[in-house]
């Protein structure tokens, strides 16, 4: 991961340099959150506000330096929607700014529900983006989860996955089982309809993550 918080725009130089040293090839361009205490995004002075400006920065290194090509760049996107866009056209349009700056592909914020994402990469490709949008999955773990997954990052939980959650709310393994199955049947699914590839978000724990892939791999 390449942030544009707390870099400036040569130290980024700095660390492609680097990476292109250690045969690092997969970049993913982030602007990255706010600090603690901050209602927005402030940037590093010397630096990049925005991710299309950081994928932009790398593909600029590449021709400098005689590697075009060298970096395979992913950018984040978000099927129901970044929390300071205006409205959905406008995210999309700031997704299309990142994909015609030099991004190859999108991984997704996390959703409990398919046909959000089915939706998202619709949307994307009616405006002309064409990348692979990888869909990503993050298993509920605890039941505190459905609070907290939405306030930090403004997506919504489904009803009956939040009934399921709530009827086991005191039995920690029957929460941690409804989340891995409820993940399980989304990744099926979503290999079923043909997606080029699922990233999970882990959050540093992977036992529920490892039966997903046991199961549907």
């Amino acid at each position: 991961h390449l942030i544009c918080g707390g870099n400036t725009a040569e130290q980024i130089d700095f660390l492609l340099h680097d990476f292109k040293f250690m045969g690092i090839r997969n970049v993913m361009a982030l602007r990255g959150d706010s600090l603690a205490g901050e209602r927005r995004f402030t940037s590093t002075p010397g630096g990049y506000d925005h991710a299309n400006q950081l994928v932009e920065a790398i593909r600029r290194f590449e021709r400098e330096n005689g590697c075009e090509g060298f970096f395979r760049i992913g950018v984040g996107g978000y099927p129901e929607k970044h929390f300071e866009a205006a409205n959905m056209d406008d995210d999309i349009t700031n997704l299309k700014r990142k994909v015609d700056a030099g991004a190859d592909y999108i991984i997704t914020q996390m959703f409990f529900d398919n046909s959000v994402y089915y939706r998202f990469v619709e949307r994307c490709r009616k405006a002309g983006i064409e990348v692979p949008v990888i869909p990503a999955l993050k298993p509920l773990s605890t039941a505190r989860q459905i609070r907290l997954l939405p306030e930090t990052f403004s997506i919504d939980i489904p009803a009956a996955l939040t009934r399921k959650i709530v009827q086991f709310k005191d039995e920690k393994e029957a929460v941690y089982a409804a989340g891995q199955e409820w993940a399980a049947a989304q990744c099926a699914d979503l290999i079923a309809n043909g997606v080029e590839g699922v990233h999970f978000y882990t959050m540093g724990k992977s036992a529920n993550v490892i039966g997903i892939l046991k199961e549907c791999f």
